[in-house]
This record gives C-alpha cells, sequence and structure tokens, in this order.
C-alpha cells in the first residue's frame, strides 16, 4: 500500500496515492442546489441554506411553501432527539437543529486529539438522521457515512484501507459522482493524519461520517462549509438547517463546575466517563458513578485549561441568533442536560434572545434521570435552563436576571416517566402549562417520548399559538 505525501498544496488530494485528483473528482459532482435558489449571494455556506427555499429530493412532488409550515428551533445533542427527527419532517423540514461541538468523546476525541479542530460527531448524528434514504442510492450513501470501524484497532485500520482505496463493498451502489467526491475527502483526511507523523491515530469504532467531515472541515477551513458539503451528499432538505452552536475551527473543552467547588474538564468525564475507552457509550445511570456533587453550571475553558481561571467565552454563531429572533417555535430537546442543551445556552445573546421572544418555548422532560440530573424534579430542570440562559454563576457582567417563564411556558412530560413533576413548583416559576404525552419504554434507556404523540402534540400547541397569533392582530 502506498501513501505518497504532496508538497502541501490541498489541491492535489491524489497525491497521497488514492483516487483521482481532487479537481476532477468534483468536476461530476452536482450539488442538489443551484444559485437560482437564494434571494441574494450568500454571505456563507451556511447562511446560503438559510437563505435557501423549500427543496424535495423528489421532483414529481409538489412543493409546499415554506411559509405555510411552522418553522422550530431546537437545541439538542446528538442522540436522544435523534429518534424523533423521522416523525418531525412529516410535520416540517423548516427546523434549525442547534448542536454543540464540545463532545470528546470516542473517535471525535481520536480526531480532535491528533487534528485539533471542533467535535462534528452530534452534527454528523444529526446529519445522517436528516438524510434522504427514498432511493437505493441515498440507502447505499446513508450505510457508507453512517457506517463504524471494528473495535479491533488492527481490524479497523484494515477495513479503514479497504474503504479508502475504493476497495470496500460499501462502495457498491454508491454512483461515481458521489463516490469520487466522498472518497476525495476521505484521502484528504488520511492525508493529514499522515502528516502528523508525532501521533499515532486509532480507528478503533471509527465514524466514516465523522473522517468525512474532518477531511472536509480542514479542506475548506470552514466547519459551515463541512456542513454545506455534508449536507448536499446526503441529500437533506436545504431548509432543514445543522447549526453548531459556535462556528469555529478551534478545539472546544467544555468544563462543569460542581456545587462542592471543584471542577471537571471534557464533556465526557462530565457525563459518562470512560477511561478512554473506545467502546459505544452507555448513558445510563447505573453505567457510570455517581458525580461526588451536583453540577452547579457548565462553561468553556481552553483546551489545556483545567480551572476556572482558563475560562474563556466563545461568541454563538451568528445563524443561530438569527434563527432564534425568527422562528414559530423553540424546543429544548430531551437528552443530557449539562453537556447537550446547556453549552448552547450560556453563551452571550441566546438568553437575551429568547427572553425577548413571545413564541412557543417548549421545553421536553427526559423519561430517566441520568448522571447529571441524578434526584431532579422537573422544575429543577427548569431552574438550570434558567440559571444556564441568565449565566447565573459566571461573569458578573455578564449576568442576566430573567425569570423562568420568559425562556419557557410549556412543559411536556412522557407518560410514565421517572422525573417527578412538582406542579405546585412550576406554577410558582410561572410554567402551568404542563401536557403528559404518551410514551414508550426503550430497552436500553426506559422511558421516552413516543415520536408520534410527540410531533402531533408539538403541532396542536403551534395551530393553537398561530390561531392566538392571528387573533390578536386582527
Amino acid at each position: 500500500m502506498r501513501w505518497r505525501l504532496d508538497s502541501g498544496n490541498r489541491g492535489n488530494m491524489a497525491d497521497i496515492g488514492l483516487g483521482p485528483p481532487f479537481s476532477e473528482a468534483l468536476l461530476p459532482f452536482h450539488f442538489p442546489i443551484s444559485p437560482s435558489r437564494f434571494h441574494s449571494p450568500p454571505r456563507s455556506l451556511a447562511v446560503a441554506a438559510a437563505h435557501s427555499y423549500s427543496y424535495s429530493s423528489n421532483p414529481s412532488s409538489i412543493p409546499v411553501p415554506s411559509t405555510s409550515r411552522p418553522s422550530l428551533l431546537v437545541f439538542s445533542g446528538g442522540t436522544a432527539f435523534n429518534g424523533v427527527v423521522e416523525e418531525l419532517k412529516k410535520l416540517t423540514t423548516r427546523v434549525a437543529h442547534v448542536l454543540p461541538v464540545s463532545d470528546d468523546g470516542g473517535s471525535t476525541a481520536e480526531i480532535v486529539r491528533v487534528l485539533g479542530g471542533p467535535a462534528v460527531g452530534d452534527i454528523r448524528s444529526r446529519c445522517l438522521r436528516l438524510s434522504d434514504q427514498s432511493t437505493s442510492e441515498a440507502l447505499a450513501v446513508h450505510k457508507l457515512i453512517g457506517h463504524r470501524l471494528p473495535l479491533d484497532a488492527q481490524a479497523a485500520k484494515l477495513e479503514w484501507y479497504q474503504i479508502v482505496e475504493g476497495e470496500h463493498a460499501l462502495w457498491g451502489g454508491v454512483s461515481k459522482p458521489y463516490r469520487e467526491t466522498i472518497r476525495s475527502f476521505l484521502a484528504y483526511f488520511q492525508n493529514q493524519i499522515l502528516r502528523r507523523s508525532r501521533e499515532s491515530f486509532c480507528f478503533s469504532n471509527g465514524s466514516i461520517g465523522n473522517f468525512f467531515f474532518a477531511g472536509a472541515r480542514i479542506f475548506f477551513d470552514s466547519l459551515d462549509a463541512a456542513i454545506f458539503l455534508f449536507s448536499r451528499v446526503s441529500d437533506i432538505p436545504a431548509e432543514s438547517l445543522i447549526l453548531p452552536v459556535i462556528s469555529t475551527n478551534d478545539r472546544l473543552t467544555l468544563g462543569c463546575e460542581l456545587w462542592d467547588g471543584s471542577i471537571i474538564r471534557g464533556q465526557n468525564e462530565i457525563s459518562h466517563p470512560t477511561s478512554g475507552s473506545m467502546q459505544p457509550i452507555n448513558k445510563g445511570i447505573s453505567s457510570v458513578p455517581p458525580l461526588p456533587s451536583a453540577i452547579k453550571r457548565v462553561f468553556y475553558m481552553s483546551s489545556e485549561g483545567k480551572n476556572l481561571l482558563h475560562e474563556v467565552f466563545p461568541a454563538a454563531n451568528p445563524a443561530v441568533l438569527d434563527q432564534l429572533s425568527n422562528v414559530d417555535c423553540i424546543v429544548y430537546a430531551m437528552g443530557s442536560l449539562f453537556t447537550s442543551i446547556c453549552p448552547s445556552l450560556v453563551l452571550l445573546g441566546i438568553g437575551e434572545i429568547i427572553s425577548s421572544r413571545s413564541c412557543l418555548k417548549v421545553l421536553l422532560l427526559n423519561g430517566t434521570h441520568d448522571r447529571e440530573t441524578c434526584g431532579f424534579s422537573a422544575s429543577r430542570f427548569v431552574s438550570a435552563i434558567t440559571d444556564a440562559l441568565n449565566r447565573t454563576y459566571g461573569d458578573p457582567q455578564n449576568r442576566l436576571t430573567n425569570l423562568p417563564r420568559q425562556y419557557i411556558n410549556t412543559l411536556l412530560v412522557p407518560k410514565d416517566g421517572q422525573i417527578l413533576v412538582d406542579v405546585q413548583r412550576l406554577a410558582s416559576q410561572g410554567i402551568s402549562h404542563v401536557i403528559t404525552v404518551d410514551s414508550i419504554c426503550d430497552p436500553k434507556v426506559g422511558i421516552i417520548f413516543d415520536a408520534k404523540s410527540l410531533i402531533r402534540t408539538l403541532a396542536d400547541l403551534i395551530g393553537r399559538q398561530t390561531t392566538t397569533n392571528v387573533t390578536k392582530a386582527q
């Protein structure tokens, strides 16, 4: 097997000995989006997607004007809300999925360790859920991008070489334009690994989608561009936005301060410590030791930082702030409260915009406890979100004093869930609209929302809110 390094020219990806020249690989590939679908010349790839009209991968379908469907912004991580995405697409594709970029577990951690940059695991996971699967080729691309390598490091490395050389069975069903485009970025990812000769990369349990994402991000020097490319390759509806809450090419480290004053560094260490294991993560409360004290707040810290003196204050993605100002409904999804949801809420500008909106603001309560929220009642979830948006325990100069009802006006609860719904305490917080939604018992994680019931409930709430707004305007 030959791996030839080029002299530093990013345009010559084939010089590592894999596939056609990069420029040739992209020539036959036509992104399923055209400039005529933009209102005006886009300022960035992320804004380009935000300004595009509704797109259907089925040319025979009759397009529905996007303004007739509700627009949502969802704060979530890369796992818990995924089970709802397919059902949500039936209600609307006008959804901005806001995701953190601070995950430091699994194959994401290995990419960040060797190549640096933000974590893309949660973004890749949501992209896969949103991707088109209506044709045999779409399914083949989805299977390839969603593939994980074996846990055994040597077996993983051998299979990776088969994939990047184009010899693996996963390429079956993928047409030449898609094959050459995807393979070129996988080859570029391999090129970047080989350049870091002092670091030995471990492919164990590696995600092909993460590798593709990392290759595209480094090549374009832009996370937004990598998301745009991934979205087009996966044929995601153009009005479904995948937005990193922080648009950056730098590594981001999440820290948390406990009520006993101690500091934990790294999302993985906060949520589900694995001691560096590449095994698939089990976030169940019984699978990890309890925290020594409850979490007071989460914050961002420098990549080498270890205490509060190393706190940093990255700026929120402007595209997120823009969407927050205009959507019909804001959703705080179920999932890891402090490591999936709150990292998107503590940034400057997020709390200011949400508190100023009179739209529907919905919290989807978890069905089970986890390490971060052991013993929490519903009102404590509300308090944690309020504190994050107000930045209550951060820099006093950046602190807000908004009330919980300015951030949350509706609470959806899964039936038979473990979390105590303390109605009186919620009422004292200004939240009296509490709705129980049908649930199912997942054998891996316990009680979760029934997706169909949840989306029906959201649709009804949005419809009522729209009717109320129309009545007020008359």
